[in-house]
């Protein structure tokens, strides 16, 4: 039985359409909303995208809003060429899936975080996959979302492995590092699950196949769309071995956290730093709060990988057998 509200804020590219999956799929949760963001994709093709995904997972009673368009510092945002080879340029590995016969909603994305902060508080999960843009401009709007907000959980950042933009920067924290290094010194509760753990946990053909032997249409069209992720993954050297299920990560370490080895650490993100360009969007430690005496992040180190594959593959595959 569901008791607690979840909130996904998804770029919805490959392993964000897997993440919703697990949203719907997991009993511990009432999957709410979805706020779209950019990244994978433009903000208005992710609204399409988790619709469509919704839709096909008989999940019609979730809606979605439309996040922001693009970071707090800049006025636009183009989908990087690398983000289109790994996601496809649809996003979810150039399958086609039937359209909504819904909308998105024509409430904002923000409004709607700010909304259920107050609401849920401190039952209330909320999982960012891509940047932090939206979650920034819900604090901004109003601070007590930091203090309202019992779990924040976000796919995002790197800290004891090398990024995967620059040497130091991951991806979603690179789409608006000063939007994220607001929330990093923000009140909220905070988990990070970052590149230390989710490319320690990588989903192969074989486990596609068995969504393929289904015969289910869901079951098709999520083995299509991640069997392309895997190829990207290959082809790109990126990891031969299979692709990295980031999203679903820190949707399941945000339900529990026991699959996860997590240090306590208040953070910060570089994002002013001009002279070393290299250096922006770093997540790190944050010096002057060393010593404080607490922490508001906690930050995932290792991942029980093998017992989490075989809960996403449990919950994944019997969802994806009855649509």
């Amino acid at each position: 039985m569901a008791t607690k509200k979840m909130i996904l804020d998804l770029d919805t590219g490959v392993d964000d359409a897997l993440a919703l999956a697990y949203a719907i799929a997991a009993p511990e949760v009432d999957l709410i909303g979805i706020v779209s963001s950019y990244g994978n994709v433009l903000v208005d093709k992710s609204a399409e995208n988790s619709l469509n995904l919704l839709e096909l997972l008989g999940a019609t009673d979730v809606p979605v809003f439309l996040g922001e368009s693009h970071s707090s510092t800049t006025d636009h945002f183009d989908v990087m060429e690398i983000s289109q080879k790994i996601h496809g340029v649809n996003g979810i590995g150039e399958v086609e899936i039937p359209t909504a016969k819904r909308p998105v909603e024509s409430g904002s994305g923000v409004d709607f975080i700010v909304d259920a902060a107050h609401e849920y508080g401190d039952n209330l999960i909320l999982v960012p996959t891509g940047p932090q843009t939206n979650l920034d401009a819900a604090i901004q709007k109003d601070p007590e979302v930091a203090k309202l907000i019992g779990n924040m959980t976000f796919m995002g950042g790197a800290l004891t492995v090398p990024g995967n933009v620059t040497a130091f920067t991951e991806a979603n924290i690179n789409q608006d590092p000063a939007a994220a290094d607001r929330v990093f010194r923000s009140p909220l509760k905070s988990t990070m699950v970052g590149l230390d753990v989710t490319l320690r946990t990588l989903l192969t053909k074989k486990e596609t196949q068995q969504w393929r032997d289904l015969g289910t249409v869901a079951g098709e069209k999520f083995a299509d769309i991640t069997d392309y992720y895997i190829d990207a993954y290959y082809d790109l050297d990126i990891d031969k071995n299979g692709c990295a299920i980031h999203d679903p990560l820190a949707v399941g370490i945000s339900i529990d956290e026991s699959y996860a080895k997590l240090i306590d650490l208040n953070m910060k993100v570089t994002h002013d730093d001009a002279a070393n360009p290299a250096d922006v969007g770093r997540t790190i430690g944050d010096s002057a709060r060393l010593n404080d005496p607490t922490t508001n992040m906690k930050v995932a180190v290792d991942v029980d990988k093998d017992r989490y594959l075989a809960h996403f593959m449990d919950l994944l595959t019997n969802l994806f057998a009855k649509h």
